[in-house]
């Protein structure tokens, strides 16, 4: 075999090019070929964080509250989906940086209204997977977005850390089922594993919202402790009659502030998105 005489061997180009016949790559959302994130699917998670907890039934309660602030990325729709999906069940690791990148700066859009809300140290706590689904992955996926989360709080000057504070106790995987199942599903299997400090605040993170069932379940779990809001990379649009327009972003057709919790967050654009940069 002729080798690259300026290399002293096979170069870098013709070296990706065996890797990808033995190891095809292609994008976790659009499946476009030869790289493992496109800059269009990188866009759809390019933000600003939208209110989206009017389109989940356990958490928009009856009198005209919300349970808690929801702020989402984007839809749970297309790409997005095919990337989530990917990312949890699918092997792509990978898209951790991507994904907890994206959280990062929304986060730190987040951090003047927290700071000048709680004035002391936040919590992020991941909503839990069941023992089956950690075995299953190998991993807790949501626990590398906590982690963005709380990189983007602490740039914005807020004392933040993760805090795997809850566990989930068994239960049905709640994938396909309704509001009423996944509240059946998860009632009293979300348990905490320990108490929250003195003076902390609670910041919930979780990959999807549909119903909002598992953020419900983690509110009651946490019994009185302060949870300010949630973030979630993305949001199931909700229900829409036949004539109405689609919408490309949970929440696009609200008009006015959501009324919210007293002493949640309110959800702001963050101050700038990370290009689109190949998971690493």
């Amino acid at each position: 075999m002729r080798t690259d005489r300026a290399g002293g061997g096979a170069g870098p180009a013709v070296l990706r090019r065996l890797a990808r016949l033995v190891l095809p790559v292609a994008c976790a959302g659009c499946g476009l070929e030869d790289v493992p994130w496109c800059d269009a699917c990188d866009g759809a998670l390019a933000g600003p964080l939208v209110r989206s907890e009017r389109g989940a039934a356990r958490l928009d309660l009856a009198d005209g509250r919300v349970l808690l602030p929801v702020g989402a990325l984007t839809a749970y729709a297309g790409p997005v989906r095919a990337a989530v999906g990917a990312w949890k069940d699918g092997g792509r690791a990978d898209l951790d940086r991507v994904l907890a990148g994206h959280l990062a700066d929304a986060a730190a859009a987040l951090a003047p209204d927290l700071l000048a809300r709680t004035g002391g140290p936040v919590a992020v706590v991941p909503a839990p997977s069941t023992a089956s689904a950690r075995r299953r992955r190998g991993r807790e996926p949501v626990v590398a977005l906590a982690a963005g989360v709380a990189a983007g709080l602490r740039d914005g000057g807020v004392p933040a850390r993760v805090e795997a504070l809850l566990r989930r106790a068994g239960g049905p995987d709640l994938a396909g089922l309704g509001a009423r199942a996944r509240q059946e599903a998860l009632a009293g299997r979300v348990r905490t594993r320990r108490g929250v400090a003195a003076g902390d605040a609670v910041l919930l993170v979780d990959d999807v919202l549909t119903t909002g069932a598992t953020l419900a379940a983690c509110v009651r779990a946490l019994g009185g402790v302060p949870v300010l809001g949630a973030v979630v990379l993305a949001a199931t649009p909700p229900p829409r009659p036949p004539s109405a327009p689609a919408q490309g972003r949970p929440g696009d057709a609200e008009v006015g502030p959501v009324p919210a919790a007293r002493g949640s967050v309110q959800v702001h654009p963050p101050r700038r998105v990370r290009g689109a940069a190949g998971p690493g």
